[in-house]
């Protein structure tokens, strides 16, 4: 079995590019961080403050996550039966997950569910500590980056598209946090592995980031 495990901060385009490459080279993809999003959806449906550690830990025995795949092959992601795949993309969804995500217990809550899915298939995983922590024996580790300056427009962009009322300089100030919240976590703080291979993407497009990573795989097969 191989598996390739890709990192990087928010707004990076690490599940853009994720899903491009498994389905290129027939891997099964799992973004983690849409696993993440939903214990966050569930936190903000029940009005738990994200911060309040003890009462996140306490509500995490009664969450279940299951990643399925409908006719095409695309992810979705079910919280306690609910297909919520289509509400996890909100900003608040997101700012609610970086705030969870910290805390032991939810990590903990998906830690098996994502090793047991590299047990059994060739799997492509994207996140924020995939290299280092979920996957450290993983076949191919790749630290996926770009300028905040850079992740922001493209973040300003894609919800512009949506038609929603954006602020791209609020976007980067929200970028920025963010990285600093993930850099900084006790556990399982967002780096680049040691063995890691680094792509900078700021300069770069969608197809020339999915060429540089399907042709460091091909290296190792």
């Amino acid at each position: 079995m191989y598996s390739i495990a890709i990192d990087g901060p928010a707004g990076a385009g690490k599940s853009t590019i994720a899903k491009a490459i498994a389905e290129d080279i027939g891997f099964i993809y799992v973004d983690t961080g849409a696993m993440y999003r939903a214990i966050a959806l569930y936190f903000l449906r029940k009005g738990i403050d994200g911060h309040d550690r003890k009462l996140v830990a306490a509500e995490c025995p009664n969450i279940h996550i299951t990643l399925e795949y409908d006719e095409e092959g695309k992810q979705q992601v079910i919280l306690n039966g609910e297909n919520v795949t289509g509400y996890i993309r909100k900003e608040e969804v997101g700012k609610m997950a970086s705030v969870t995500s910290a805390v032991p217990e939810v990590r903990a809550a998906l830690l098996d569910l994502q090793r047991d899915m590299a047990k059994t298939s060739d799997i492509l995983m994207d996140g924020r500590d995939i290299g280092t922590n979920v996957l450290p024996d993983a076949s191919l580790k790749i630290y996926l980056t770009a300028s905040a300056d850079v992740r922001a427009k493209r973040r300003y962009d894609e919800l512009k598209e949506k038609g929603a009322d954006c602020d791209i300089e609020q976007i980067k100030t929200d970028i920025i946090a963010r990285d600093k919240q993930d850099m900084e976590r006790e556990i399982a703080p967002l780096c680049q592995a040691e063995d890691a291979i680094l792509v900078d993407s700021s300069d770069m497009s969608i197809p020339q980031v999915i060429d540089t990573i399907i042709s460091e795989f091909k290296k190792i097969k």
